[in-house]
């Protein structure tokens, strides 16, 4: 079935889970193409909009995530999660990169490896709301405990929705994530309905989140989009191409 914001129709095939986004910040820096390049893998490109590339730290909560046809799982279905990302495209199909994505939940860490063959990692992360204010920080654990995040960030604007071709609109209106293992790129489809955004500000009170990958961010501020909620549904991978390429 196809719908009038999506840039191409949703899959004919089921979806196998819902989740719920909450309180999400999209927290963007333009670096220059030639920094990011090599760290994405082949035969995926670097997208790029006005000859810029974009890398985004985006920390919000999830909830209500459930498999089709079956209800939440208990203490694994509600948790706070941030993501580092870029953006690629593959076959005229734009989506997101993922550098890395920290939640709270070890079994939601686990699972997400495993099923979706992505860089997760378990880390200690509260959000509170303090009135407009959403307080937020995120400490992984393990060997790369040196990845932190700690924000304070709020909405200033009423919502809105982004119009085609805009900055913003280009940044968070995609449908699919890519991934990949040793041998093939994989697409995972999502479904939403049009990001419900706010221009925002934050105060980043400490960011090693890209130390890890070793990319460093400008010294500018970051252009910052909030969103208060927003239902997802999500499609099991689909194995598109080699990395071999002949």
């Amino acid at each position: 079935m196809a719908k009038s914001h999506r840039p191409w129709p949703v899959p004919a095939r089921p979806w196998i889970m819902k989740q719920t986004w909450h309180r999400l910040l999209f927290a963007h820096w333009p670096v220059a193409p030639d920094r990011i390049k090599p760290f994405i893998p082949d035969p995926l490109e670097l997208d790029t909009y006005d000859g810029k590339a974009w890398v985004g730290i985006v920390p919000f909560y999830m909830s209500g995530i459930r498999y089709r046809f079956l209800p939440p799982v208990p203490f694994t279905s509600s948790f706070a999660e941030i993501n580092v990302r870029t953006y690629v495209t593959l076959d005229d199909k734009p989506g997101v990169y993922f550098f890395s994505l920290d939640a709270a939940s070890l079994p939601a860490v686990r699972a997400a490896k495993l099923m979706y063959k992505l860089p997760y990692y378990h880390a200690s992360i509260t959000q509170n709301v303090a009135g407009l204010n959403v307080v937020y920080d995120s400490s992984r654990k393990g060997k790369d405990a040196n990845a932190r995040f700690s924000a304070v960030y709020q909405p200033l604007s009423p919502v809105y929705l982004s119009r085609p071709g805009n900055l913003d609109h280009w940044l968070t209106e995609r449908y699919c994530l890519y991934t990949f293992d040793s041998d093939y790129i994989y697409r995972c489809e999502i479904d939403h309905e049009p990001w419900p955004l706010q221009t925002a500000e934050a105060e980043i009170k400490a960011n090693s989140m890209l130390q890890p990958v070793g990319v460093d961010l400008p010294g500018q501020s970051p252009l910052c989009h909030y969103s208060e909620k927003i239902d997802v549904r999500v499609w099991p991978l689909e194995k598109v191409t080699s990395r071999v390429q002949t």
